[in-house]
């Protein structure tokens, strides 16, 4: 069991550290413009939403029946639809009166620094909000890799394989905010790597905590509510940011590229999943 476990941790830190490849993409390149950084982020907005909707909502129908799916998927909206209420808008600080009698001349120009630091600060939550969901969706893959690897070293190779490949534009999705806004390649490439170590924290979770008495059905329902809360995530703060960078008309090609470019990772992933139960 010991060396099952070692080698699963092994390919999962193949699949896990591909976001770091990801994120090497967006900092050797020059910081994108707020258009490119709208279509970049509705890239990663339909990411988040087929994983939401067409993995883990999805498996969580299928497994544990049309209701019970279905509350649990919205238990996890609700539940994030109240956090929020108590995570701060990212705002401007208001300008004190002394300040606006002294610089009535510039207030255009210090308007303008505002809503740039206020885009800012939407785009590294947006970032933060991303790499969460990620972290979220990468921790079920460290356990597939976990399983794969015990039905045997081929199978979990490539399940390992299939995740990296998927994982690259998640790198992306997650440094491409936090680098815009912060300006520094270490956070971006940090925050994104961090994101991808939850796939091997799935492997030690599986094969320590759990590794028999873990119920099925609470299983499913746990990742049904994290597709509740990628979606409301996913709706609620990234599209409208999307929308506001790059239009409406490209935000919704973007986000419906996001979700082929995924749909497609979700389908090469599922033809090695059924190996394992042979």
């Amino acid at each position: 069991m010991e060396s099952q476990v070692l080698v699963a941790l092994a390919l999962s830190l193949v699949g896990g550290l591909s976001t770091s490849l990801g994120a090497l993409f967006v900092i050797i390149n020059k910081a994108p413009n707020l258009n490119m950084l709208g279509l970049l982020q509705g890239f990663a907005a339909g990411l988040m939403l087929s994983i939401s909707f067409l993995d883990l909502a999805h498996n969580a129908l299928n497994s544990i029946g049309f209701l019970k799916g279905n509350l649990w998927f919205f238990a996890g909206v609700l539940f994030f639809a109240l956090v929020v209420n108590f995570i701060p808008e990212p705002t401007v600080v208001p300008q004190s009166e002394t300040d606006k009698e002294k610089k009535h001349e510039s207030e255009d120009e210090g308007s303008g620094k505002d809503m740039m630091k206020k885009h800012r600060r939407q785009v590294f939550f947006s970032g933060i909000i991303t790499a969460v969901g990620i972290s979220l969706h990468n921790f079920p893959e460290g356990m597939a890799v976990f399983l794969g690897s015990i039905k045997g070293l081929r199978v979990g190779l490539n399940l390992a394989l299939a995740i990296a490949l998927h994982n690259i534009p998640e790198g992306v999705a997650v440094a491409l905010p936090v680098y815009f806004a912060t300006n520094s390649k270490w956070q971006a490439f940090k925050l994104a790597t961090l994101s991808g170590f939850a796939e091997p924290l799935g492997v030690i979770v599986v094969a320590y905590l759990f590794p028999s008495s873990l119920n099925p059905e609470i299983l499913e329902g746990l990742l049904g509510s994290v597709g509740g809360v990628m979606a409301f995530l996913t709706l609620h703060e990234m599209l409208p940011l999307v929308f506001d960078y790059a239009g409406q008309k490209q935000a919704v090609k973007a986000v419906f590229v996001g979700m082929a470019f995924m749909s497609a990772s979700l389908y090469f992933l599922e033809i090695s999943l059924p190996e394992m139960t042979l």
